[in-house]
């Protein structure tokens, strides 16, 4: 019957029992629990009630306290929590050795929680303490989550001291809670504490909630103190997804912080952690940005040597910022490098080079670029139109010079009425 209910066929569980009855067996507590498992997850609750309050004495077993928690989970399952404290309660009061544990506790306070009743589920929390039975951190951590989504901030953490203090250990679940509670109300500076106080215990947070937290304090202007926080996992030895240093080097090269994450970057790399190609992208646009170029290059070269294979975007950085500062040949060899490599031009990054170049004033280049122009995959931008008829028209800075461009961009020289 066990079995049936793992593989999802109470059906089978039920129509066993009834086989096991026809044939005379006599039905132990194990083989009523089996029962009451079968008709809650054959969502027949009502049913398994009656078999606990009624029928287990006909079957010759009294219910322990696991009868009582299948039942109380299953009324908590379907939104019915009223109803599973109104058994345990039942329960409580008969006394004998069949008292309340703290799963039986634990499952009808999360139905409070789930329904976002909190005040009652506070409530028999603290009748619990109350009759003795000590909670665990999976009750704490329940009712800590209904608090911070209630955004009743101050009790969740009251109610977090009052764990520690009665010496239950919170888990990276229960800071998890806290620090998205502080994070949706805005509250940074606790958000930070507690994410500092979840490192120093060695906890580490999923890389869901890592990363969003730390993406969430730099798109709102805490990109130092997100910083910091990469330092700390860093010094604590904790491991965590490169993806992680990923999003604060970029959140912080995004937020004119590239000094900072250069600084970073360079203590990442002292302890031999492994970048990916999303990394070596990032800071190379970084270096470039502060005019470290030496370095970029250095960046680049580091690619192949860690591993790795430059990508489109690595490509589409590396030329950009060789034209904007003027070194074109060494533009056009990347160019060409990236074609050898297998990646074709993207109609952004040929558009944005046709721009640049025209710009410097780069007129035969431009129109080797144009050339590539098919109109199919790779079309005119608008931009690239507008500045080409600004500059070719008979009034243009290089009306002299429109023959260098391919036939069919020539007639950006005639007169427009």
């Amino acid at each position: 019957m066990d079995s049936c209910c793992r593989a999802r066929r109470p059906d089978l569980g039920l129509a066993f029992f009834d086989r096991f009855l026809r044939m005379g067996l006599k039905a132990d507590q194990i083989v009523a629990n089996n029962l009451l498992k079968c008709l809650c997850h054959a969502r027949r609750t009502h049913e398994a009630i009656n078999v606990l309050l009624h029928r287990m004495s006909e079957f010759g077993c009294v219910p322990n306290v696991i009868s009582y928690s299948i039942v109380l989970k299953s009324l908590c399952d379907d939104s019915r929590s009223q109803q599973a404290f109104d058994l345990l309660q039942m329960v409580r009061k008969e006394g004998g050795g069949c008292a309340p544990n703290v799963v039986a506790y634990s499952t009808v306070i999360h139905g409070f929680c789930k329904e976002g009743k909190v005040s009652k589920a506070c409530e028999l929390f603290n009748e619990m303490v109350q009759q003795g039975v000590k909670p665990n951190v999976v009750t704490y951590t329940q009712v800590i989550d209904a608090l911070c989504k209630a955004r009743a901030m101050d009790k969740a953490e009251s109610f977090l001291r009052h764990m520690v203090d009665n010496d239950v250990r919170p888990n990276n679940v229960t800071y998890k809670c806290i620090i998205q509670g502080y994070s949706s109300l805005g509250w940074w500076e606790e958000a930070v504490k507690i994410f500092r106080e979840t490192t120093s215990r060695g906890l580490i947070l999923d890389d869901v909630t890592r990363n969003s937290f730390v993406s969430s304090l730099c798109n709102h202007g805490r990109s130092k103190e997100a910083a910091e926080i990469a330092h700390q996992i860093i010094e604590n030895g904790t491991t965590v997804s490169i993806s992680t240093y990923g999003i604060i080097l970029g959140e912080l090269c995004r937020n004119d912080c590239t000094e900072e994450a250069i600084v970073l970057f360079h203590k990442l790399g002292a302890v031999d952690v492994k970048f990916d190609i999303t990394i070596f992208n990032t800071m190379i646009d970084a270096m470039y940005r502060v005019r470290r170029r030496e370095e970029a290059n250095i960046l680049f070269a580091a690619i192949s040597a860690n591993g790795l294979v430059p990508n489109a975007s690595t490509y589409r950085i590396m030329i950009t910022n060789l034209l904007k500062e003027g070194s074109m040949e060494e533009a056009d060899h990347m160019f060409s490098s990236m074609e050898t490599s297998g990646y074709a031009p993207s109609s952004v990054l040929l558009n944005d080079i046709i721009r640049m170049l025209l710009e410097k004033g780069e007129i035969v280049k431009a129109g080797n670029y144009l050339s590539k122009v098919d109109g199919k995959s790779i079309s005119l931008e608008a931009s690239t139109g507008l500045l080409m008829r600004h500059l070719f028209s008979t009034e243009g800075k290089y009306h002299e010079q429109i023959k260098s461009l391919p036939e069919r961009y020539q007639y950006f020289g005639v007169r427009h009425s």
